[in-house]
């Protein structure tokens, strides 16, 4: 496809607004100073002079940037050619931007601001998976109603594997499993017997016993011993995986293989036996399944890149031995392929999810994103009531509470609550470890935007 051509009849240039300046957001801002179809001259953050320096970060003038307290204030900065920021959306939200681009990380702020960009018409580009995961189906869903464009970004991987996966069935390719790599590879060095991931440096010789995969019907058994040595010293599972995971399965009716995830550490040529069938020697049960694994490399060896990837079933044995002879992954039975994308930019090419939204009126989730998955919030030990179950951290994690992906349903007290709900909030009775965080664990003020939107949810897709 040729993108100059796909976004022809766009000819005016598309004025959006940055809430939440954080890494995602600031290589946004500063991608879009180079965008031609793309403006970006108005950034809210917690202050208006954080928004500033994120401004001032992205490579602006100094002198070309406002910090504004009111209305009137944006107003006058806007008539003036200057880049607007602030500490609140509503400061800025009268000013003639087409598309809220949502980063905060916050669950209950990010679905206040999403809700006022759709009630004041504009279109909104949901960075924050985290709200995403709890009523991203719904806030779509009164999008829609209004005339506007709720759409997932390219740039983070929801968004490229939801593109990956459509593409494939289009081609009429049979997907077992679609996923991604976790956030840092696992950078090996035979030599010393240690594995670098995140910069963090553990000694673990005894992987150098699991390095290569041995004979390929015993890759789900070597990735085995590999997680269990890893794990002595480092996580093997994060939440925003199985968040991100959560987004693609509601957009294309996927689910999960394992609540939790295989989440086998590998190399790169393994992935197609070990996301095979269980009757082909491989991890998964079915088809259509979502999962992640964790790149094992040499540091000579390229990453993945935090990239998506899908298996697909191979049902041509000349196509696929063939396409084995140019380098692409095929299995050591001929069954199973993969096919992947490594690579996500993040705010580096937000711009076609944001051109794709205004300009042609599509969202990357589809016509059909619908609740079909939560991710629900498990206890990892004994929580005891009155704990307050704190998010926070790169991963917008919760310290001793995990993430499942289950089928979805609606809220009830008796029910395991969604992880991102659960977020922030006291618990009024203790949960024993391993069980779920039900709604009524918790409590949840009467204000609460997300609580409500989740119940507005419910009833949207009662049917």
């Amino acid at each position: 496809m040729n993108f100059h051509a796909h976004y022809a009849g766009i000819t005016q240039a598309i004025e959006t607004c940055l809430v939440g300046s954080g890494g995602f957001g600031r290589s946004y801002l500063a991608q879009a100073r180079k965008i031609p179809l793309v403006n970006a001259r108005i950034a809210v953050d917690i202050t208006a002079d954080a928004a500033g320096r994120a401004f001032a970060a992205a490579g602006f003038a100094q002198a070309a940037i406002a910090l504004c307290e009111t209305p009137e204030q944006a107003q006058a900065a806007w008539d003036a050619g200057r880049c607007v920021a602030a500490g609140r959306l509503e400061t800025v939200i009268a000013l003639p931007f087409e598309l809220l681009a949502e980063a905060t990380g916050s669950p209950e702020a990010a679905t206040r601001h999403a809700l006022m960009a759709i009630e004041a018409g504009r279109h909104v580009a949901l960075v924050s998976k985290e709200v995403d995961s709890v009523v991203g189906p719904g806030l779509a869903r009164l999008a829609r109603d209004k005339g506007v464009v709720v759409t997932p970004v390219d740039g983070d991987q929801p968004s490229l594997l939801i593109a990956l996966v459509s593409w494939a069935e289009v081609l009429g390719l049979e997907v077992i499993a679609a996923g991604k790599s976790s956030e840092y590879d696992f950078v090996f060095d035979p030599a010393t017997g240690s594995v670098t991931c995140n910069g963090v440096t553990k000694v673990l010789p005894e992987l150098r016993e699991h390095w290569l995969g041995g004979e390929p019907s015993a890759v789900v058994r070597t990735a085995a011993e590999r997680a269990r040595i890893l794990g002595q010293a480092f996580p093997l599972r994060a939440v925003p995986d199985l968040c991100e995971m959560t987004l693609v399965a509601n957009a294309l009716d996927l689910s999960a293989d394992a609540a939790g995830f295989h989440a086998p550490p590998a190399r790169i040529p393994e992935l197609a036996d070990l996301f095979a069938g269980t009757g082909d020697g491989g991890l998964v049960s079915g088809t259509r399944r979502i999962d992640v694994f964790h790149h094992l490399r040499l540091a000579e060896e390229a990453s993945f890149a935090g990239g998506v990837f899908i298996v697909v079933a191979c049902d041509n044995a000349e196509t696929w031995d063939m396409l084995a002879g140019k380098g692409h992954v095929v299995g050591h039975d001929g069954k199973t392929a993969m096919i992947y994308l490594p690579r996500h930019l993040l705010g580096v090419e937000v711009a076609t999810s944001i051109l794709d939204a205004v300009g042609l009126g599509r969202s990357g989730y589809g016509e059909d994103y619908r609740p079909r998955q939560d991710l629900v919030a498990v206890a990892q030990r004994d929580l005891a009531a009155g704990t307050v179950l704190t998010m926070g951290g790169h991963h917008h994690s919760i310290a001793d509470v995990g993430a499942e992906v289950r089928p979805a349903a609606a809220l009830a007290e008796d029910r395991a609550a969604p992880f991102y709900l659960v977020a922030d909030r006291r618990l009024v009775r203790p949960v024993r470890a391993g069980d779920a965080i039900r709604l009524g664990d918790v409590e949840i003020a009467a204000d609460s935007d997300l609580l409500a939107m989740r119940r507005r949810q419910d009833a949207l897709f009662a049917a």
